[in-house]
């Protein structure tokens, strides 16, 4: 009894030993790293004095200020940043949906300004920037070197007033310039239309209007149709969709959904995760359908196409998406200025996480390249077909009844219209192509 005694009492004291040697030098780091913070800190005040008293031109001292916060948020990662009360003020009215600019949306890659997508119906789509463009220069001066919020700041101005920017495009052998006017941009969130039988909705950007003009523009076309059951299925097309509010994106997920999660995001600390699960109800009852993605769509774009993808609700068809899948959280500052910090991950619901590798589609299929002059390859006349109706002396067919030989013409004018939308659209045509061959496939009641 006296050995186990002694055994439990060596084996006390050795612990308290062992945690005495352990415990010890971690309380000297932390005691040593928050030293060498405040000295840091104090090496700052120092430097900003030096900069204040002995620069050669006289500074503005909440500019100095604010540059050193943004820079050390720029540091983090290319969507950190800070937001001065008028950049704040902007990105609010942003999200309303009406903002001044030149529409489109970029980032920084390896010092470079590229574009993740111009916005619908803007003054930069109009004057043909594509997504992947690279920005180089404004008006003649060099972006090489600045920050993002930065080269921003260059290309805003008076509603009106003409920008040129230096553009250097993949497959484009010297860089070229485009001249756009800037606008206030007004963007809709939603167009939807129909192809045939096809409803398409065209969702431009992710802010407080998306899902009611979603919502609106489908029961709208539906009813024009005559019902759902009179469509064959729906395009969701989020092309050069830069992304935006994150609860958007699980709204519009949701009305094609009826069960399961639909994204969920990791912070650094466990419970620091959240899920958003789906809810009974699909606007469309389950018809077929497709989205449309490529090398702009961002973000938000890729939650939804995501979430679809994983359920095995949609076809995902275009080009690999841009591969932005971190969440930033708007954090208001004293000053009515604002930090933009990348505060989680987010994850698709099968748990795959999409940053730096994007949302591959089911099916590839490349998008025709326009030439930056807008020039077009004029073919040759095609040959007019001839059929036996041509023929002189032909027989009539008199096994169809009227009816009949109207419904095969108006098959034959969508058919028609389809092709010519091959030309104008190659991959929202290829998407239609894939609706229907669904519908000829679904049993006949």
């Amino acid at each position: 009894m006296k050995k186990l005694v002694m055994a439990a009492a060596v084996g006390t004291l050795s612990s308290v030993i062992l945690t005495t040697q352990v415990a010890a030098p971690l309380l000297a780091q932390d005691t040593q790293s928050s030293g060498n913070v405040y000295q840091q800190l104090d090496l700052f005040g120092d430097i900003f004095e030096r900069i204040r008293s002995q620069y050669v031109e006289e500074v503005d001292e909440g500019e100095l200020i604010e540059a050193a916060i943004n820079g050390m948020l720029t540091s983090l990662d290319p969507h950190s940043s800070y937001l001065p009360p008028a950049d704040a003020e902007a990105m609010q009215v942003q999200t309303r949906g009406e903002f001044g600019g030149l529409g489109i949306e970029v980032t920084q890659e390896e010092g470079f300004v590229k574009v993740v997508a111009p916005m619908d119906g803007t003054p930069a789509d109009e004057a043909g920037i594509l997504a992947g463009d690279f920005i180089t220069h404004v008006d003649g001066e060099g972006l090489l070197g600045l920050g993002l919020d930065e080269a921003v700041e260059m290309m805003r101005g008076l509603v009106g007033t003409d920008i040129v920017l230096t553009v250097v495009r993949e497959d484009i052998d010297e860089p070229f310039d485009v001249t756009i006017t800037r606008d206030v941009i007004k963007l809709t969130a939603v167009r939807a239309r129909t192809e045939g039988d096809t409803v398409v909705l065209r969702v431009s950007t992710f802010n407080d209007q998306t899902y009611p003009n979603l919502k609106d523009g489908l029961e709208e076309e539906i009813e024009k149709a005559g019902g759902l059951d009179d469509i064959n299925g729906v395009v969701l097309d989020l092309r050069n969709n830069p992304g935006g509010l994150l609860t958007q994106s699980i709204r519009v997920s949701d009305a094609f959904l009826e069960k399961g999660e639909i994204v969920s995001t990791r912070g650094r600390e466990a419970n620091q995760g959240e899920r958003f699960n789906a809810t009974p109800g699909d606007l469309i009852d389950g018809k077929p359908l497709v989205v449309l993605i490529n090398g702009g769509s961002a973000s938000a774009s890729e939650i939804v196409a995501g979430a679809l993808q994983d359920h095995r609700r949609a076809i995902v068809i275009g080009t690999k998406s841009f591969g932005k899948g971190s969440v930033q959280t708007v954090m208001r500052m004293r000053g009515d200025g604002a930090i933009r910090l990348t505060t989680a991950r987010y994850y698709t619901p099968s748990g795959r996480s999409i940053q730096s590798l994007g949302v591959s589609p089911d099916i590839i299929v490349e998008q025709p390249r326009l030439d930056p002059t807008g020039a077009e390859d004029v073919d040759a006349p095609a040959r007019a077909s001839r059929s036996e109706a041509d023929l002189r002396g032909s027989l009539n067919n008199d096994s169809l009844t009227e009816d009949e030989i109207e419904q095969i013409e108006a098959d034959r004018e969508r058919a028609r219209a389809a092709a010519e939308l091959r030309t104008e659209d190659y991959q929202l045509a290829y998407a239609i192509d894939i609706l229907k061959g669904l519908s000829a496939l679904s049993p006949q009641e």
